[in-house]
């Protein structure tokens, strides 16, 4: 965790994540991304060239931020869905982390930067079981009434040791929809993991509830008091929103900081466009927005860290990088 450590939020207090991976990843493969059970990440196997090209897509466009091709990785589905060996399952984990540290290594390279440069930082992407599922359920959290917390940690863990000794700087706890599972991450990672880094972002079908339907101001209250009673707050990056309509995520902040009092919660969102993803197409359905376009309210609520989910391209992270680069913002 050494990059991590050394960053601090004086000298940069907005950071811009990068947009939806396996969204710009199908425009660098020829086969079809969406849909796969392993989603992006059979391609950490299968063309590695691809995944490095997709992460200097997002840094080349200003992205502080890169996630790991993490989001759908598990050593059960790799055995599953590639016909791996367990220890194979675990290599590719660890693979994912080093393709990101070999793109930010030539980014840094073709900017002239330091190699051990803070920025950018390189996020392991934790994504729920419910992507494991490839049921669609981490837009409905409905397995959280088969599974008890412990079940659920147990399923996490292997996945946050592996990124975590391959070195990433933090980590990325995302699109959870609801809260046993988001408790359930949260707490391994403060209990196990002392010197990790992360931010915790959930899932939110509204204005107002997550995916499960249950309140999301309390939800995110509940987290942030669970950093709290551990005494953590130097270690975590943000509590927030992803892959939610963009639409949704002003009154969503709102609800949280109307609850949270004179408690000042880091904040992370990177939203999606707005479209709805058809399960059984396999596919995204719908209008969608610039996302750039809500990210000064966003800003004025106190996100700290903004970016974009699925269907959010490098163009629109460039937008976004700009705006930002265009705010005089003290920390």
């Amino acid at each position: 965790m050494e990059v991590s450590q050394k960053w601090n939020w004086d000298s940069k207090p907005i950071l811009v994540k990068c947009g939806g991976f396996s969204s710009q990843l199908a425009k660098n493969v020829t086969e079809k991304v969406d849909g796969d059970p392993l989603w992006g990440s059979r391609f950490d196997a299968t063309n590695p060239e691809a995944v490095i090209q997709t992460h200097l897509d997002f840094l080349r466009n200003g992205a502080d931020i890169i996630l790991t091709n993490t989001y759908q990785s598990s050593v059960e589905g790799f055995v599953k869905y590639l016909g791996v060996t367990r220890e194979r399952g675990v290599d590719l984990i660890q693979k994912s982390v080093q393709l990101a540290k070999q793109a930010k290594e030539q980014y840094l390279s073709e900017i002239g930067s330091e190699a051990d440069s803070a920025l950018p930082l390189i996020m392991g992407s934790i994504g729920p079981y419910g992507a494991y599922l490839h049921d669609g359920s981490e837009y409905t959290g409905n397995y959280a009434d088969k599974m008890s917390k412990e079940q659920l940690k147990a399923w996490h863990t292997a996945r946050i040791e592996i990124c975590l000794a391959a070195g990433v700087d933090g980590l990325a706890l995302e699109t959870l929809p609801c809260l046993m599972e988001a408790e359930a991450v949260t707490e391994l990672v403060l209990d196990n993991f002392p010197d990790a880094k992360f931010w915790v972002s959930l899932q939110c079908m509204d204005e107002k509830h997550l995916a499960s339907g249950e309140s999301f101001a309390e939800a995110a209250l509940s987290l942030w008091r669970l950093v709290q009673s551990r005494k953590a707050e130097n270690r975590l990056l943000g509590i927030g929103l992803n892959c939610v309509n963009p639409l949704f995520v002003t009154p969503l902040l709102s609800s949280l900081t109307k609850v949270a009092g004179s408690d000042r919660i880091p904040l992370v969102v990177y939203s999606n466009r707005g479209e709805i993803y058809d399960v059984e197409q396999g596919d995204w359905t719908g209008t969608g927005e610039e996302v750039v376009k809500f990210v000064p309210e966003w800003i004025q609520l106190g996100v700290r860290i903004v970016g974009g989910c699925c269907r959010v391209y490098p163009t629109d992270v460039l937008a976004i990088r700009k705006y930002v680069d265009g705010l005089n913002i003290k920390p």
